[in-house]
């Protein structure tokens, strides 16, 4: 029996083990520690990565989601539409200004926001849209750009999957107001522990979020606002910028596994699974190779027997969190999302995957299948 994880980054690490050393010696030499060249160097390379002019190292991606927010001016009273189907980060940025999230419905095929469902939501007290753009594939952005346009919203890119991603040949990243990055671990440029970064083409919302990570001093020791300890560190940035220059050959590595599981998939079990789908005007980057199945739960500890690890983003979609329950929402109110909460499954996808190894967690899919 084979092992299958749904990420193995040990032989992506042995790989570049020599250079993210001597990057780190390189750190602990110069004895600085804290938004020291590295960090300025991802930060261009990133706005630079993005077609943006700004980037703006933070400790996390939810934090890149509250700094920009409150570098909008969202604030208490102010409302902000985002979907139920991701993170809880995204709503939880929201709360954390003390603006109440809205939630709008995704689309079934691409499990992001739909845009069709958000006009409806509009309120006078309607400051912005988080789109997410799930698993690694772009939200549909045009109608969304002429909704904010036309009332004057926010947009607020939730890219923590995404880095890379494309929608009619832009980069995610210089669609919205601001584009918020997460570096954690599992992500296809991750560091070797927490990190972020917002990138904008506003310089002074982008000044904005520079205060406001370092305690909303400026200059230091003169606070105007009430900001927090938020910044990109200096030793995780120096890893991720070994790690950067690999990023795009990990992600056409990525595509290349979607592609064959997709083959793999739809050759063996036609309209039991449903595969993802790539929309015409994007570029997926496969953070998550993610599939439709009934009986899920059964499908997933099936596979587990025959080590083959799955994950479910996500099981509980966020107006059904209790954190949420006096914004009112009840069971029914976002079929789309509840549905997708029973029925969406990822498989293991990483750069370094094999095909047997697809191949293997295909063969076991087939075994479940044939009960």
């Amino acid at each position: 029996m084979m092992k299958i994880p749904m990420l193995d980054l040990s032989e992506q690490y042995l790989e570049l083990r020599n250079e993210i050393f001597e990057s780190l010696d390189n750190v602990m030499t110069s004895s600085q520690f804290i938004l020291g060249p590295n960090v300025k160097q991802l930060e261009n390379d990133i706005a630079t990565y993005s077609k943006v002019r700004n980037g703006i190292g933070v400790g996390n991606g939810s934090d890149a989601l509250h700094i920009s927010l409150q570098a909008c001016g969202v604030t208490e009273g102010d409302e902000v539409i985002t979907t139920p189907f991701t993170f809880f980060a995204t709503a939880g940025a929201i709360s954390r200004c003390g603006a109440t999230p809205v939630f709008v419905d995704i689309d079934p095929i691409t499990f992001n926001i739909d845009p069709a469902k958000i006009e409806a939501a509009i309120t006078p007290k309607t400051k912005a849209i988080i789109p997410v753009h799930l698993y690694g594939q772009s939200a549909d952005m045009d109608p969304i750009i002429q909704i904010a346009e036309k009332h004057h919203l926010y947009i607020i890119e939730d890219a923590a999957q995404a880095i890379g991603a494309k929608y009619k040949d832009k980069m995610v990243g210089e669609l919205g107001t601001t584009t918020c990055y997460s570096f954690f671990p599992t992500k296809n440029l991750g560091a070797y522990g927490d990190a972020g970064m917002i990138v904008t083409n506003d310089d002074e919302i982008a000044e904005n979020c520079r205060v406001i990570r370092v305690h909303g001093s400026k200059p230091k020791y003169y606070h105007q606002v009430l900001g927090y300890n938020s910044r990109l560190d200096e030793l995780q940035a120096a890893i991720l910028n070994v790690k950067f220059k690999y990023l795009n050959k990990w992600i056409e590595n990525r595509r290349k596994a979607a592609n064959n599981y997709s083959t793999l998939i739809n050759e063996a079990f036609g309209e039991d699974v449903i595969t993802p789908v790539e929309m015409k005007e994007n570029f997926h980057v496969y953070h998550q190779y993610t599939i439709r199945v009934n009986r899920r739960n059964d499908f997933q500890a099936y596979l587990k027997e025959n080590g083959v690890a799955t994950m479910v983003y996500y099981p509980q979609p966020l107006h059904l969190q209790p954190v949420f329950k006096d914004l009112g929402y009840n069971e029914g109110d976002f079929p789309e999302s509840e549905k997708a909460t029973k029925e969406a499954v990822s498989l293991p996808i990483f750069p370094e995957i094999k095909i047997e190894q697809q191949e293997y967690v295909v063969n076991i899919m087939k075994g479940f299948f044939s009960k």
